[in-house]
C-alpha cells in the first residue's frame, strides 16, 4: 500500500489525541476542518493521499470515532473489503456516515466511473435481521455487522419545480421506515430520489 502524508500532519498525534478521530474518505479538496480527509489525490487540504481500494492499512484497530463518506462508495470496486476495514477500524460505539446515490436517481447511469448503486435495504446485508427493515434479506454472506441507527431518503433537483415538489416528497417518504419501504417499492420510478444518507454503527 502506498501512503503519503501531508506535509506536518502527524496521525500519530491526531490518533493520541483526546479529541475525537474524524475520518473522510474520497474527501475531495478542501476537507471541514477537523477531520482527517483521504483521498487518492494530492488536492488541497488532503492529509492522507492513499488507493482506498487497497484499504484502511494506516489506521490502527478501533482509532476512530467517525468515518464519512459523500458520493464516494460507488466509485469502489472492492466494496466489501473497504467496508470490512471501516468495521475493523471504528471504535465500539462508533459512527459510519455515508450518502451514496440512489438506484433511481437517473444521473447515477451517466457517470462512467460508478461501479454500483444503492437502496434501502443495501446495508441490512451487513445487519442483523434484528436490526434490518421489515422485509428482511440475507445477513449470512458477510461475518461482520454493522446496526443502521438512520436511513433517510433525500431528493434534490437543479430545477425549481422538481425541488419544491421534492421538498414534499422527501417528508412524505420519510415519515416512517415503512413509508420508505413504501415509496422505494411502489413510487420510486415515477418520482426518483436523488441519495440516501445512512448512518450505522459496528457490532463489535
Amino acid at each position: 500500500m502506498n501512503i503519503a502524508f501531508a506535509p506536518g500532519f502527524d496521525l500519530a498525534a491526531v490518533l493520541a489525541s483526546p479529541s475525537p478521530v474524524v475520518v473522510e474518505l474520497g474527501c475531495g479538496p478542501n476537507p471541514p476542518d477537523g477531520v482527517i480527509g483521504v483521498d487518492s489525490l494530492p488536492l488541497d487540504g488532503v492529509q492522507v493521499v492513499a488507493n482506498l481500494e487497497d484499504g484502511l492499512g494506516f489506521l490502527p484497530d478501533n482509532s476512530v470515532d467517525e468515518i464519512r463518506s459523500r458520493h464516494f462508495l460507488e466509485h469502489v470496486e472492492r466494496f466489501e473489503p473497504l467496508l470490512r476495514e471501516i468495521h475493523r477500524v471504528l471504535k465500539p460505539g462508533g459512527r459510519h456516515v455515508c450518502i451514496v446515490p440512489h438506484f433511481s436517481n437517473p444521473y447515477y447511469y451517466s457517470d462512467p466511473t460508478h461501479k454500483r448503486f444503492f437502496g434501502l435495504y443495501t446495508f441490512d446485508y451487513f445487519s442483523r435481521p434484528e436490526h434490518q427493515l421489515r422485509r428482511k434479506v440475507p445477513p449470512f454472506y458477510f461475518d461482520f455487522f454493522f446496526r443502521v441507527i438512520e436511513r433517510r431518503l433525500e431528493f434534490r433537483s437543479a430545477w425549481r419545480l422538481h425541488g419544491a415538489v421534492g421538498k414534499r416528497m422527501e417528508a412524505m417518504a420519510n415519515r416512517s421506515p415503512a413509508a420508505q419501504e413504501f415509496y422505494e417499492r411502489h413510487l420510486c420510478w415515477r418520482f426518483p430520489c436523488q441519495q440516501i444518507r445512512f448512518v450505522m454503527t459496528p457490532e463489535k
